[in-house]
């Protein structure tokens, strides 16, 4: 079904002027953010940068380079040669050009420009809106910018943005923003292997639990038998081995087997962006990576939230958020005081972190904190309650008491029908193979900042706090609702809505011009991050009014969560998980826009 990535090997000594250098790759990057450039991005030292391509008119190549990392030279697909890619700078209300121009041997390749809005046929996802480029062919995009702010762009072909293809998009709008900054800087964070990323997704078919080092030991056991007691302890290991998954199972794949970069240096690159004292700094986060929750902070700053996802919102003070696969955020920080800043971004399962430094001057550091304590998914995580429940508070100051667990079944089918306000499944969840548990009192948990970050000591962002500096842009209320299950196998990498898998999928059908909602529940054990193409998500809170528009919706365990959605884009789009190998292994739709019959 598919194509290997026909990736290059390491060349001989002879060839090391094609070498990408791994601790070299973010000078581009530092470049890419070093001054803030006016508002139609003119300021010549940015715009001459070969890492920050701004205009009307672009070609971008994409091929096949030889990246140093981790000190081991792996094969990597590039843009222009770079990794990340270069940043595109573009102008709410012009029109781009972009010719995209396939230099790989013998693989297809794409690119998908993520959260922007645009005809079907330029969303660039193969098999869908259009065919692909074949090697040695190119593809023109053209689509107006109708909107502003900080986005990304990669290739929706293979496996292509694990090894690579991925670089940020900033947007500068027309209409001065409601906040201002003296000096910007892009901070893209991401995953690197220098495993064939195929062979990871053979992995992690075959061995799930590969990179999960932390499971429960004798130790433990006898632990939380002394604090619990015994027969709680053994109701408690029984719950978990029914669910053929550990307390400590956050993340498919994490810090043993992945490097984390910001703007494609490693922490020992030390990315570096400048700033003067007093200056209020913009930074543009984006999570480009493939499979990575990160959780970022800056010792010693606050981070005031002015966007999420390209747009505007309520400004929200934070020591800390939470920033999924996809999702962008834009925050304004104001350095005074000392000459450095980490910028430090631990994943999920705190098995790693990225790294980079906010300075008043190339070359120096600050400390770098350790990564926190490992977190561990406890009963009521999971929505089963007893004991190991989270701490006091831990769903949120706001939050109702026990609203903060979904009760979960084992074994498809269990629970389908449900009653008593118990959550119903899809009969296509009853007796499936590809289904090993369902939820059964899912709650929104908007206000809950997520495990491994519920009372840390620091103010963390949750989707509670986002509100858009603007009403509902739509205004109807939806005429009708879409409910769909996330769904998924652990021990088989099974991942689906409502326990159907792409490839056997009908597609999901919207009238063109209807204002609908989609509701979804996670079923399944593990965070997805939703990206529905074409179309803004305006998420709901608890009480179904609207709250924020995004692109990219996190869905924790045990979470139903709503969004609103405009159909006014006819065509075909695609939908899905957007952690790539969940993806890959089937937790994916079709959405149709269609004129009305």
């Amino acid at each position: 079904m598919h194509h290997p990535l026909q990736l290059p090997s390491a060349p001989p000594s002879s060839g090391r002027r094609r070498f990408v250098q791994g601790l070299c790759l973010g000078t581009a990057a530092l470049a890419a953010g070093t001054a803030r450039l006016p508002a139609h991005a003119r300021d010549a030292g940015e715009a001459a940068s070969p890492g920050v391509l701004s205009g009307r008119e672009f070609q971008l190549d994409i091929g096949a380079s030889i990246v140093d990392i981790t000190g081991r030279p792996r094969p990597a697909i590039t843009v222009n040669g770079r990794l990340p890619a270069p940043v595109l700078r573009w102008r709410e209300g012009d029109t781009v050009t972009l010719r995209v121009r396939n230099r790989l041997r013998d693989v297809p390749t794409s690119i998908h420009w993520h959260g922007i809005l645009l005809p079907a046929n330029m969303d660039g996802v193969p098999g869908m809106s259009f065919d692909g480029i074949l090697p040695g062919e190119s593809y023109l995009y053209r689509f107006t910018l109708r909107q502003a702010g900080t986005y990304w762009y990669h290739s929706h072909s293979l496996f292509q943005e694990q090894a690579g293809l991925y670089g940020a998009i900033v947007v500068d709008p027309r209409e001065p923003p409601p906040y201002h900054w003296d000096r910007e800087h892009v901070v893209l964070l991401s995953d690197w292997t220098d495993l064939d990323p195929a062979a990871l997704f053979r992995r992690l078919k075959k061995a799930p639990h590969h990179d999960n080092w932390y499971k429960p030991t004798v130790g433990d056991f006898l632990r939380d038998a002394r604090e619990h007691g015994l027969r709680a302890t053994l109701a408690d290991r029984a719950a978990w081995g029914r669910m053929r998954m550990t307390p400590s199972d956050l993340s498919d794949v994490n810090g043993h087997t992945y490097t984390y970069l910001v703007n494609g240096r490693s922490p020992a690159g030390n990315w570096t962006g400048q700033f003067r004292p007093g200056e209020k700094v913009l930074l543009r986060l984006i999570n480009a990576s493939a499979m990575t929750h990160f959780d970022l902070r800056i010792p010693g700053l606050k981070m005031t939230v002015v966007a999420a996802d390209g747009q505007y919102v309520h400004p929200v003070s934070v020591d800390e958020l939470r920033i999924a696969t996809a999702e962008t955020y834009d925050v304004i920080v104001e350095p005074s005081g000392q000459d450095a800043y980490t910028i430090f971004a631990q994943d999920l399962g705190r098995t790693g972190h990225a790294r980079g430094t906010l300075a008043v001057r190339a070359g120096l550091e600050a400390p770098v904190p350790a990564v926190d304590p490992r977190p561990l998914l406890t009963m009521q995580d999971m929505g089963h309650g007893g004991h190991g429940a989270p701490a006091e508070g831990a769903c949120g100051a706001h939050m109702a008491e026990g609203a903060c667990g979904a009760a979960m079944s084992h074994g498809a089918g269990h629970g389908a029908h449900a009653g008593h306000g118990m959550q119903s499944h899809p009969a296509s969840e009853a007796g499936n193979p590809l289904v090993d548990m369902q939820t059964m009192a899912p709650a929104p948990r908007l206000d809950d900042p997520g495990i491994g970050l519920r009372g840390n000591g620091r103010r963390v962002l949750a989707y509670a706090d986002l509100r858009s500096l603007f009403d509902d842009p739509d205004g109807r209320e939806p005429g009708r609702t879409v409910e769909l299950h996330l769904t998924g196998h652990m021990e088989k990498f099974a991942w689906s809505f409502d326990g159907i898998p792409f490839a056997s999928a009908e597609p999901l059908r919207l009238n063109y011009g209807e204002r609908m909602r989609i509701v979804l529940v996670n079923d399944t054990m593990m965070q997805h991050p939703i990206h529905l193409h074409g179309l803004w998500s305006d998420l709901e809170d608890a009480n179904g009014a609207f709250m924020v528009r995004k692109h990219t919706v996190d869905m924790p365990p045990g979470t139903r969560r709503s969004y609103r959605v405009r159909a006014d884009a006819l065509g075909r789009w695609a939908y899905h998980c957007h952690l790539l190998y969940h993806m890959e292994a089937g937790m994916m739709r079709e959405v149709r826009v269609e004129e009305r019959a």
